[in-house]
């Protein structure tokens, strides 16, 4: 019997000792439990950016920019993903319990969600299957709209009138192209001169800080065309990729996605009036596969008809872009009029990615797809399947992303002029929302 009393006490007390491991705490959790010890924002905020910097050490792309304590990076071995993750689900049930002013409303709601991005991006790094849809939902706060093909085809047969002949048509496309591609010799000259028409145009609706500026580089073997890496201070450093011939067009559309008013005025906006003036230091950590990538490149991409619309546009190239880079001047209207229907084929990249990733369709079927409605070569196709792979629902980020950015500035101004639209763009820069947040 006593045998058995002792037995019984044994297990009673392994039952106990299982029940206080299982509820064993991170200092996360053990502060949110705590009534006396709820964590405020900015006790949340730097806990986010310690959690996004140590996830960085599991994904070289991670971390596109930071710029906030130096103390803060991560040294040693990488930490595991199921305690990240868990830390990351630990700051998602301290944010909601967190009670704000109504000022940092905007701030709180904008933290959540990238917090709620955080942990998808764990899931996807511990091999968990998840749809290309919950994929774009989980990471960028968006889904792409469903893409039919036959409304694609209607363009095509446009671009087929007017690039007419017997070759199919992303050869003719090409051929048609030719004409417009600028001399690697004039290139940075084109560049340069389309950078600083930008830079002035911005500076006269948005307040730049007095230091900032850029570097250009040309650089080869990218999956990328151009990139903008913020370094901080209102600084960047801006390539481009020279792997491929560089179109009359894309001079304007690179000096605005990248520089103004695009990445590094986005960059520096954030940095000078939420990190600098209010001391949201989450915002000095850009991680690249999170919501705030949608209006990032949503911005860019619509910065470019902000920055320059299309009268001003077509002027600026007929009088100085065409000629710097000694090409015929008197081209520049049909050009652009078959860019522009170009532009209508974009989403045909969000397809393309789901059904890839998804399983649904092979690789040479994703480049045959490409070369038929992004109009691309070979070549060229398969750089952008690269892109994909590297990057997945990231494309999204750039169509629908210019999309939805447009419309809430429309929804703001209506019918409003430049100026009306510059400030409502200029606010969106300067205090950030998610897509759910621009609804």
């Amino acid at each position: 019997m006593i045998k058995l009393i002792h037995t019984i006490i044994a297990l009673i007390t392994a039952l106990l000792l299982l029940n206080a491991c299982s509820q064993e705490q991170s200092p996360v959790q053990a502060s949110i439990n705590s009534e006396d010890n709820i964590m405020n924002l900015n006790e949340i905020a730097e806990e986010y950016v310690k959690l996004t910097l140590k996830i960085g050490q599991h994904h070289s792309s991670y971390i596109d920019a930071y710029y906030g304590p130096k103390e803060w990076k991560p040294t040693g071995e990488a930490v595991d993903l199921l305690k990240l993750k868990a830390n990351a689900a630990n700051l998602l049930s301290a944010i909601k319990l967190t009670e704000v002013s109504h000022e940092q409303l905007q701030r709180k709601a904008f933290l959540q969600i990238q917090l709620q991005s955080v942990v998808v991006f764990i899931r996807q790094q511990l091999n968990e299957k998840i749809s290309f849809k919950d994929e774009s939902l989980g990471l960028y706060d968006a889904a792409s709209p469903e893409i039919n093909t036959d409304n694609l085809d209607i363009v095509l047969k446009q671009l087929s009138q007017l690039l007419p002949g017997e070759q199919p048509l992303n050869q003719r496309y090409n051929e048609f192209q030719k004409q417009f591609i600028i001399d690697p010799a004039k290139l940075d000259a084109v560049f340069q001169a389309a950078i600083n028409e930008a830079r002035q145009r911005t500076k006269h609706y948005i307040s730049l800080p007095e230091q900032e500026s850029f570097t250009i580089e040309y650089v080869n073997n990218k999956v990328w065309s151009g990139y903008n890496w913020y370094k901080g201070n209102s600084f960047s450093l801006i390539q481009l990729n020279t792997d491929f011939p560089i179109y009359i067009d894309r001079a304007i559309d690179l000096a605005s996605h990248e520089g103004y008013p695009g990445h590094h005025v986005f960059n520096s906006q954030m940095e000078q009036h939420l990190v600098n003036n209010k001391g949201w230091v989450e915002y000095s950590v850009y991680p690249l596969f999170s919501p705030i990538s949608l209006l990032a490149e949503g911005s860019a991409n619509y910065g470019i008809q902000v920055v320059f619309n299309a009268e001003d546009r077509l002027a600026f190239e007929q009088e100085v872009l065409f000629p710097l880079a000694g090409l015929d001047a008197s081209k520049a209207k049909k050009y652009y009029e078959i860019l522009s229907l170009k532009e209508q084929l974009s989403y045909i990249d969000n397809l393309v990615a789901a059904q890839y990733l998804d399983g649904e369709i092979n690789k040479e079927q994703a480049i045959k797809l490409l070369m038929k409605y992004s109009l691309v070569s070979d070549k060229k196709a398969k750089q952008r399947i690269g892109f994909i792979e590297a990057n997945r629902a990231y494309v999204i980020n750039y169509n629908l992303g210019q999309d939805l950015v447009h419309q809430y500035v429309d929804k703001l101004t209506g019918a409003g002029n430049d100026e009306a639209r510059w400030k409502v763009f200029a606010d969106l820069l300067a205090n950030p929302k998610t897509a759910s947040m621009m609804k």
